[in-house]
């Protein structure tokens, strides 16, 4: 498993670089074959090649990931691929690279893997625009999703996420010079200070719905009201009812000086994960794995379009460590095995149900 993860972090894969999003999805797509056998195919998309890899027969369970990450080419030659004290560091390592060697490695116990789908993605940390159609239908098609996505704290799988979204301000005023004329101008940044406040104040806290503003832009030169500034904000909501509610709400938001214009763009676009989606699955999971834990948890990942469309769909079963999207990621390698083993148990137990039950049964043949 470590020779397989050092391959996938030593190609660096940062979202939206299709050079080496192809490069990445070709080294994921041999890795997949070579423990795997059969023929990982490169599905092309505007965001770069997504890897899908099928071992025949009625599709059963999918599992999902991603083989894009946050950090710029040159972040290896600063940081690379290490294992010291018992952890693995490096550019992906824990999101999320070492999952999807765990996954492919836990299949590869399997005697039997018809039914088994797989699926990484190429585009999950910019929103999953150009995958998200493919992951509907290949999760509507199998019927159960795995998501290997890193654990939660502890090692804790995630039962539940917030659904989450970013919004963009655009604020539009008038130029004119700051010493001669002010009041001539319309000055977006007063604007959009208003804005901001406005925009905070409809997080619910009580209701699991953050709304934060993150990134602030505006003006060009020290003597000029500024024309125009830009906000932007991070959106967590944990129910639909809260997704609608702040939806309007931006859509709704007026200027407070006269003379400024507000236009807004975006949405709420992964829907929340309840922890319902996860119930039967975790169940198993906990009989797999006694003293497992399970947590809802604020990130969004791919798990919340599969979980919206009524799929059962469990999370976090990648690998356990921490400090994702941050110069401190590592992977623990000791719960490499055991984790790989987890994801081989669900597969097992999935493709032993009846047809056309939901996995509810399998509780009694896990037991």
């Amino acid at each position: 498993m470590l020779e397989d993860l050092r391959t996938l972090v030593e190609v660096e894969s940062p979202s939206r670089d299709r050079n080496a999003l192809m490069a990445s999805a070709e080294a994921v797509a041999a890795v997949i074959e070579s423990r795997l056998g059969g023929q990982a195919v490169l599905v092309g998309s505007e965001a770069g090649p997504h890897v899908h890899w099928s071992a025949g027969g009625d599709p059963k369970v999918l599992i999902l990931g991603h083989h894009d990450t946050v950090f710029p080419i040159g972040t290896l030659e600063r940081r690379p691929f290490r294992v010291e004290g018992g952890r693995a560091t490096g550019p992906g390592v824990f999101d999320m690279l070492g999952g999807l060697v765990q996954a492919i490695h836990g299949l590869a116990t399997l005697d039997d893997l018809s039914g088994v789908e797989i699926l990484v993605t190429a585009d999950e940390e910019v929103g999953s625009r150009s995958s998200r159609a493919l992951i509907e239908e290949r999760a509507l098609a199998c019927g159960a999703v795995l998501v290997c996505e890193g654990a939660a704290d502890g090692g804790a799988l995630k039962t539940g996420r917030k659904g989450c979204g970013t919004f963009e301000v655009t604020i539009t005023g008038r130029a004119s010079h700051a010493g001669l004329e002010p009041e001539a101008g319309v000055n977006a940044l007063v604007e959009a200070s208003h804005q901001v406040l406005d925009i905070a104040a409809l997080a619910r806290p009580d209701s699991g719905t953050t709304v934060t503003p993150t990134v602030a832009s505006a003006g060009t030169l020290d003597n000029v009201v500024p024309a125009q500034a830009t906000v932007v904000v991070d959106v967590r909501v944990e129910s639909a009812a809260e997704k609608e509610r702040v939806e309007s709400a931006f859509a709704a938001l007026a200027p407070h000086l006269d003379g400024a214009r507000i236009a807004v763009q975006g949405a709420v676009r992964r829907p929340p994960m309840p922890e319902s989606a996860s119930a039967e699955l975790f169940a198993v999971a906990k009989r797999l794995l006694p003293g497992l834990e399970g947590r809802a948890v604020g990130g969004g990942s791919d798990g919340n379009f599969t979980a919206a469309l009524g799929v059962p769909t469990l999370d976090g079963l990648g690998a356990v460590g921490g400090g994702a999207h941050a110069d401190h990621e590592y992977l623990v390698v000791g719960a490499m095995a055991e984790r790989a083993r987890l994801v081989a148990g669900l597969v097992n137990a999935i493709q032993r149900a009846r047809p056309n039950e939901s996995v509810g049964p399998v509780r009694a043949i896990v037991n």
